[in-house]
Protein backbone atom coordinates (compact mmCIF):
# COMPACT_ATOMS: atom_id res chain seq x y z
CA UNK A 1 0.00 0.00 0.00
CA UNK A 2 1.52 3.16 -1.22
CA UNK A 3 -1.21 5.28 -2.84
CA UNK A 4 -4.33 5.31 -1.48
CA UNK A 5 -7.45 6.95 -1.09
CA UNK A 6 -10.23 6.70 1.86
CA UNK A 7 -13.94 7.08 0.78
CA UNK A 8 -17.51 7.12 2.48
CA UNK A 9 -20.28 9.30 3.03
CA UNK A 10 -19.60 12.41 4.80
CA UNK A 11 -19.35 11.58 8.66
CA UNK A 12 -18.18 8.20 8.38
CA UNK A 13 -14.31 9.15 9.86
CA UNK A 14 -12.55 9.42 6.49
CA UNK A 15 -10.08 12.33 7.62
CA UNK A 16 -9.61 10.73 11.47
CA UNK A 17 -8.64 7.19 9.50
CA UNK A 18 -7.23 8.84 6.72
CA UNK A 19 -4.34 10.63 9.02
CA UNK A 20 -4.43 7.67 11.19
CA UNK A 21 -3.48 5.53 8.46
CA UNK A 22 -0.78 7.97 6.95
CA UNK A 23 1.23 8.19 10.03
CA UNK A 24 1.18 4.38 10.40
CA UNK A 25 2.67 3.84 6.87
CA UNK A 26 4.65 7.48 7.49
CA UNK A 27 3.53 8.48 4.34
CA UNK A 28 2.06 12.04 3.33
CA UNK A 29 -2.09 12.60 3.69
CA UNK A 30 -3.50 14.88 1.57
CA UNK A 31 -7.40 16.22 1.97
CA UNK A 32 -9.55 16.61 -1.16
CA UNK A 33 -11.41 19.18 1.09
CA UNK A 34 -8.43 21.48 1.31
CA UNK A 35 -7.63 21.34 -1.67
CA UNK A 36 -11.48 22.02 -3.20
CA UNK A 37 -12.47 24.63 -0.32
CA UNK A 38 -11.26 28.72 -0.71
CA UNK A 39 -11.62 31.48 1.76
CA UNK A 40 -15.39 32.25 2.38
CA UNK A 41 -17.01 28.64 1.29
CA UNK A 42 -16.11 29.38 -2.29
CA UNK A 43 -15.93 26.13 -4.33
CA UNK A 44 -13.35 26.02 -6.82
CA UNK A 45 -13.46 25.37 -10.06
CA UNK A 46 -13.35 22.35 -12.20
CA UNK A 47 -9.87 24.34 -13.61
CA UNK A 48 -8.52 25.13 -10.60
CA UNK A 49 -9.60 21.81 -8.26
CA UNK A 50 -8.75 19.08 -11.41
CA UNK A 51 -4.40 20.19 -11.78
CA UNK A 52 -4.37 19.77 -7.91
CA UNK A 53 -6.10 16.52 -7.15
CA UNK A 54 -3.75 15.66 -10.09
CA UNK A 55 -0.46 16.95 -8.89
CA UNK A 56 -1.40 15.65 -5.56
CA UNK A 57 -1.55 11.79 -6.87
CA UNK A 58 1.49 12.62 -8.70
CA UNK A 59 3.24 11.31 -5.86
CA UNK A 60 4.88 8.14 -5.33
CA UNK A 61 2.96 7.63 -1.89
CA UNK A 62 0.16 9.25 -0.19
CA UNK A 63 -2.94 8.51 1.64
CA UNK A 64 -6.02 10.80 0.21
CA UNK A 65 -8.59 12.10 1.81
CA UNK A 66 -12.14 11.99 0.16
CA UNK A 67 -14.60 11.25 -2.35
CA UNK A 68 -15.47 13.86 -5.11
CA UNK A 69 -16.79 11.47 -7.50
CA UNK A 70 -15.45 13.96 -10.68
CA UNK A 71 -11.47 13.03 -9.41
CA UNK A 72 -11.76 9.62 -9.45
CA UNK A 73 -10.22 8.91 -12.78
CA UNK A 74 -7.15 10.95 -12.01
CA UNK A 75 -6.97 9.33 -8.10
CA UNK A 76 -7.59 5.99 -9.34
CA UNK A 77 -5.24 5.82 -12.23
CA UNK A 78 -2.42 5.40 -9.95
CA UNK A 79 -4.23 4.31 -6.41
CA UNK A 80 -3.35 1.12 -5.52
CA UNK A 81 -5.56 0.49 -2.20
CA UNK A 82 -9.31 2.14 -1.83
CA UNK A 83 -10.40 2.20 1.71
CA UNK A 84 -14.51 2.36 1.93
CA UNK A 85 -15.57 3.55 5.13
CA UNK A 86 -18.99 1.73 5.01
CA UNK A 87 -20.61 2.22 8.45
CA UNK A 88 -24.29 2.11 9.21
CA UNK A 89 -26.20 4.63 8.74
CA UNK A 90 -26.85 5.27 12.91
CA UNK A 91 -23.18 5.12 13.34
CA UNK A 92 -22.14 7.67 10.62
CA UNK A 93 -25.34 10.04 11.40
CA UNK A 94 -24.33 9.95 15.03
CA UNK A 95 -20.39 10.82 14.04
CA UNK A 96 -21.20 13.70 12.18
CA UNK A 97 -23.79 15.06 14.22
CA UNK A 98 -21.35 15.28 17.05
CA UNK A 99 -18.56 16.70 14.96
CA UNK A 100 -21.03 19.35 13.23
CA UNK A 101 -22.12 20.19 16.83
CA UNK A 102 -18.30 19.92 18.01
CA UNK A 103 -17.12 22.32 14.93
CA UNK A 104 -20.06 25.06 15.75
CA UNK A 105 -18.77 24.95 19.40
CA UNK A 106 -14.96 25.30 18.94
CA UNK A 107 -15.30 27.60 15.88
CA UNK A 108 -11.78 26.05 14.80
CA UNK A 109 -11.04 26.88 11.03
CA UNK A 110 -11.51 23.47 8.76
CA UNK A 111 -8.55 24.10 6.15
CA UNK A 112 -5.27 26.47 6.51
CA UNK A 113 -5.82 30.30 4.95
CA UNK A 114 -9.65 29.98 4.44
CA UNK A 115 -11.21 31.19 7.41
CA UNK A 116 -13.99 28.55 6.56
CA UNK A 117 -15.93 27.24 10.29
CA UNK A 118 -18.82 25.75 10.87
CA UNK A 119 -21.85 27.41 12.71
CA UNK A 120 -24.75 26.16 13.91
CA UNK A 121 -27.06 28.65 11.42
CA UNK A 122 -24.74 26.94 8.67
CA UNK A 123 -25.49 23.28 9.97
CA UNK A 124 -28.70 22.84 10.55
CA UNK A 125 -30.97 26.43 9.65
CA UNK A 126 -29.19 26.39 5.70
CA UNK A 127 -29.93 24.70 2.48
CA UNK A 128 -26.38 23.23 2.47
CA UNK A 129 -26.61 22.15 5.48
CA UNK A 130 -23.96 19.05 5.61
CA UNK A 131 -26.73 17.43 7.82
CA UNK A 132 -29.09 18.04 4.64
CA UNK A 133 -26.43 16.47 2.68
CA UNK A 134 -26.01 13.51 4.89
CA UNK A 135 -30.34 12.81 4.50
CA UNK A 136 -29.71 13.12 0.94
CA UNK A 137 -26.78 11.30 -0.12
CA UNK A 138 -26.33 8.40 2.22
CA UNK A 139 -28.41 5.66 0.10
CA UNK A 140 -26.51 7.06 -3.11
CA UNK A 141 -23.34 7.05 -2.07
CA UNK A 142 -23.43 3.33 -0.74
CA UNK A 143 -25.07 2.27 -4.21
CA UNK A 144 -22.60 4.18 -6.38
CA UNK A 145 -19.90 2.70 -4.15
CA UNK A 146 -21.03 -0.85 -4.71
CA UNK A 147 -21.01 -0.25 -8.26
CA UNK A 148 -17.55 1.36 -8.74
CA UNK A 149 -15.78 -0.71 -6.87
CA UNK A 150 -16.90 -4.21 -8.89
CA UNK A 151 -15.85 -1.84 -11.97
CA UNK A 152 -13.47 -4.00 -14.60
CA UNK A 153 -11.94 -0.70 -14.90
CA UNK A 154 -10.27 -0.32 -11.97
CA UNK A 155 -9.14 -4.12 -11.34
CA UNK A 156 -5.80 -3.08 -10.60
CA UNK A 157 -7.01 -1.68 -7.57
CA UNK A 158 -7.37 -3.09 -4.44
CA UNK A 159 -10.98 -2.62 -2.15
CA UNK A 160 -11.32 -2.80 1.37
CA UNK A 161 -14.81 -2.27 2.84
CA UNK A 162 -14.60 -1.64 6.52
CA UNK A 163 -18.06 -1.68 7.74
CA UNK A 164 -17.63 -0.77 11.08
CA UNK A 165 -14.91 0.91 13.79
CA UNK A 166 -13.81 -2.05 15.05
CA UNK A 167 -12.54 -3.28 11.47
CA UNK A 168 -11.09 0.22 10.97
CA UNK A 169 -9.55 -0.04 14.10
CA UNK A 170 -7.83 -3.33 13.71
CA UNK A 171 -7.12 -2.42 10.11
CA UNK A 172 -4.87 0.91 10.85
CA UNK A 173 -3.33 -1.76 13.90
CA UNK A 174 -2.34 -4.60 11.40
CA UNK A 175 -0.98 -2.18 9.14
CA UNK A 176 1.35 -1.07 11.66
CA UNK A 177 2.14 -4.81 12.60
CA UNK A 178 3.01 -5.56 9.33
CA UNK A 179 5.35 -2.71 8.88
CA UNK A 180 7.14 -3.26 12.00
CA UNK A 181 7.51 -6.91 10.99
CA UNK A 182 8.37 -5.55 7.85
CA UNK A 183 11.55 -3.23 9.65
CA UNK A 184 12.64 -5.97 11.54
CA UNK A 185 12.81 -8.47 8.63
CA UNK A 186 15.35 -5.86 7.06
CA UNK A 187 17.30 -5.31 10.14
CA UNK A 188 17.54 -8.59 10.50
CA UNK A 189 18.90 -9.10 7.12
CA UNK A 190 21.33 -6.27 6.71
CA UNK A 191 23.20 -7.39 10.33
Amino acid sequence: MKRINVIGTTGSGKTTFSKELSTALGIPYVQLDELFWKPNWVESTEEEFLPKVASAVSNDTWVLDGNFSRTTDIKWQRADTVVWLDFNYFTTFTQLLGRTIQRAIKKDELWPNTGNKESFRKSFFHKSSILVWFFQNYGRNKKRYENVTQSSEFSHINFVRLTNRKEAREFIENTRNKLSQQDEQKARASA
